[in-house]
């Protein structure tokens, strides 16, 4: 039988106009080859299922082409799938190995998106970070209680600009000597599990220090609702990008706490996440740690929200505050609403609208946070939205939250 086809792959239109076809790479970097598939060749893919064989295909490629020799199409499509790691069979499990090892073994956790998502040298990184959050608005004094925690994009922070603004100029110097307890999406974590890791976070600014005794808490606290040493660390930018401005903020050695959250299933078969021991034990262990440590902690949510657009598996073109996305903000609004009033319950009812047809990726990470600190309040400071790409949204915005 032919090995199958990655699940965990990304697909994508090349973007080449010379090159036309589908783009395949392996979004876990397990392997850094990226394939080009031709657009007569794209349909043949669907005989890596794991049920049918080489001969299979052999088969099927003569009866299209006409070619009797059309057989060493199948070996050549065959060994550059299985070369790239792309396929289920043993290169693919030695390359998988060989990473997980690598990052398990490894002292601290790498900059995974430095020289792509932001600078790579040091000096022009603290310059464009000061330019980004330079021109915020003036905040009034206030008599509210010491600040809880905020919600951030995750996206690229050139691309995110207004939001990551809105959220991190409402922390002050004062927050320098607590300990940030980070929430990120894991986009490729496993579900109803929080993944965790003890090693400090490189960047061009530095290695911020990771909390290894709240860590060990935290991991003995939630059992096998949690994974210690998740490799989704080592290439997740959720929690990267919030580390970067934290230390430009404080300092390269700003104390953290990042945790992955993987996607709650109930998000899709109904229910709350709560009703699994998994969940239940998450929120509890998070909660537990709320309580004891206090205002000792600042909580930062790495989050994204709505995902539109052809990019994402929509019909239709979507730009930034026109059209589609008009009603896109309204939904969006809604759920924030439920947010600012820390009603958990009332954010994941809008969520599993529909099986969440708006594809919120922060929708685990926010309601983590609202169940583990049930007397929470929000303010949103800046809604925003924003072209990835010429057909496609992300939506996201900067919020804080404070204790009642």
């Amino acid at each position: 039988m032919l090995p199958r086809l990655r699940a965990s792959l990304d697909f994508m239109p090349s973007p080449l106009e010379d090159k036309p076809g589908l783009v395949i790479r392996d979004p876990f970097q397990y392997s850094d080859v990226t394939l080009i598939i031709p657009p007569a060749l794209i349909g043949f893919l669907e005989f890596y299922d794991g049920q049918r064989s080489a001969l299979d295909l052999r088969a099927e490629l003569v009866r299209a082409t006409g070619d009797v020799q059309a057989g060493d199409f199948e070996r050549q499509l065959s060994e550059a799938l299985s070369h790239a790691g792309f396929l289920e069979d043993e290169n693919y499990q030695g390359l998988r190995g060989a990473a997980e090892k690598a990052f398990a073994e490894a002292p601290v956790r790498k900059a995974s998106h430095a020289g792509g998502g932001y600078p790579n040298d040091a000096a022009e990184l603290t310059k464009t970070m000061a330019s980004y959050l330079a021109g915020a608005p003036q905040r009034p004094p206030s008599n509210a209680k010491k600040i809880l925690g905020i919600a951030a994009p995750h996206v690229s922070p050139f691309g995110g600009i207004e939001a990551y603004r809105a959220a991190y100029t409402a922390l002050s110097a004062a927050d320098a000597e607590r300990t940030f307890v980070i929430l990120g999406t894991s986009h490729y974590g496993r579900p109803d599990r929080i993944g965790l890791t003890r090693k400090p976070f490189e960047t061009p600014l530095g290695s911020a220090i990771t909390d290894t005794k709240l860590v060990e808490k935290l991991a003995a606290d939630a059992g096998d609702a949690a994974q210690m040493e998740d490799y989704c660390h080592a290439i997740e930018h959720s929690i990267e990008f919030q580390v970067v401005y934290l230390q430009h903020l404080f300092g390269p050695t700003v104390r953290i706490l990042p945790v992955l959250c993987g996607t709650y299933m109930s998000l899709f078969q109904g229910g709350f996440p709560e009703e699994t021991e998994a969940a239940r034990r998450i929120v509890g262990a998070l909660g537990e740690m709320a309580a004891r440590e206090g205002d000792r902690l600042l909580w930062v949510l790495g989050v994204d929200m709505a995902h539109m657009g052809r990019r994402y598996g929509d019909s239709f073109q979507a730009s930034a505050g026109e059209g589609e996305m008009l009603a896109v903000e309204k939904r969006d609004r809604a759920r924030i609403g439920r947010m600012e009033s820390g009603d958990a319950h009332g954010f994941w009812e809008l969520t599993r609208e529909n099986g969440d047809d708006l594809k919120w990726c922060g929708s685990a990470p926010i309601y983590t946070f609202l169940k583990a600190i049930p007397n929470t309040r929000g303010r949103l400071e800046q809604y925003q939205q924003w072209n990835i790409d010429d057909e496609s949204v992300v939506s996201f915005a900067g919020m804080t939250f404070h204790s009642l």
